[in-house]
């Protein structure tokens, strides 16, 4: 199937993560010009380097998400070297494991603007034209604990349900220009920051983290953990012409893992 994306210009914020890497890459491989962002330079490289292996061009960009002031100088590289965007990938670290309760607000504050205001202000930057052009795609990566919330990542479930409220009123308001806007979420995908997390569980139960593991692959009922390649097609579809009627929606790849409907 011709996913219509050769051509376009793609962004992928935290495309040096597992996740983000591996949309970065299934967007390559159908024909797109990609633009990635994360703070870590050495990662940056290493997905550079399997998108131009694609044979396709990448524009690495060393970006800070906190950093709102950054955000205009690196869309207009992105558009002098490849054009206006046209394929918006949010893609934002996570904070690390906390309860709900005794946060600093400080902290509620850093993380705040580093996964949500960041998210808002880039789109909002990148939409105007992809109105104009009458066609675009924004596409935001979250967490299964926007479905489930999952304990002890109070600050994540609450800051990332937070991006499915604005993804949806947005998605109503631009739905007539050719624009979608869909939240993917991932279940237990293996990326290093589903082992860190593992790891922080069991550091906290003392159990081994081989035991937690299976314990998270016995809940999932096509028995494994799902693989970054799998994730990013997902996203390449929904970031393609094919999946115009789909917009407004949260789609899980989670190989059946959330128990709820």
């Amino acid at each position: 199937m011709d996913l219509g994306l050769a051509g376009k210009t793609a962004l992928v914020l935290g495309a040096g993560g597992g996740l983000g890497g591996a949309i970065a890459l299934a967007l390559a491989q159908e024909g797109a010009r990609v633009a990635i962002g994360d703070i870590d330079g050495e990662a940056l490289k290493r997905t550079a380097a399997a998108i131009e292996g694609a044979s396709s061009k990448a524009l690495p960009l060393t970006w800070d998400l906190a950093d709102l002031a950054a955000i205009e100088g690196h869309v207009a590289a992105i558009e002098a070297a490849f054009g206006p965007v046209d394929v918006l990938v949010n893609n934002t670290g996570g904070p690390p494991p906390t309860p709900a309760s005794g946060q600093d607000p400080a902290v509620w504050s850093k993380h705040f603007q580093a996964m949500v205001l960041s998210v808002i202000a880039l789109t909002d930057r990148v939409l105007p034209q992809m109105r104009t052009r009458k066609w675009g795609r924004i596409i935001t990566s979250t967490s299964s604990g926007v479905i489930a919330p999952i304990p002890n990542l109070g600050m994540s479930n609450a800051l990332r349900l937070t991006l499915v409220g604005w993804s949806k009123t947005l998605a109503r308001e631009v739905g007539r220009d050719g624009v979608t806007v869909n939240i993917v979420l991932p279940g237990r995908v293996a990326t290093p920051r589903i082992r860190f997390l593992d790891e922080q569980k069991a550091k906290r139960e003392s159990r081994s983290v081989d035991e937690v593991s299976a314990e998270s692959t016995a809940s999932i009922p096509v028995g494994r953990y799902g693989e970054p390649k799998e994730y990013g097609d997902v996203v390449a579809f929904l970031a393609s012409a094919r999946a115009s009627y789909v917009t407004g929606s949260v789609i899980r790849v989670d190989g059946g893992f959330i128990p709820s409907i």
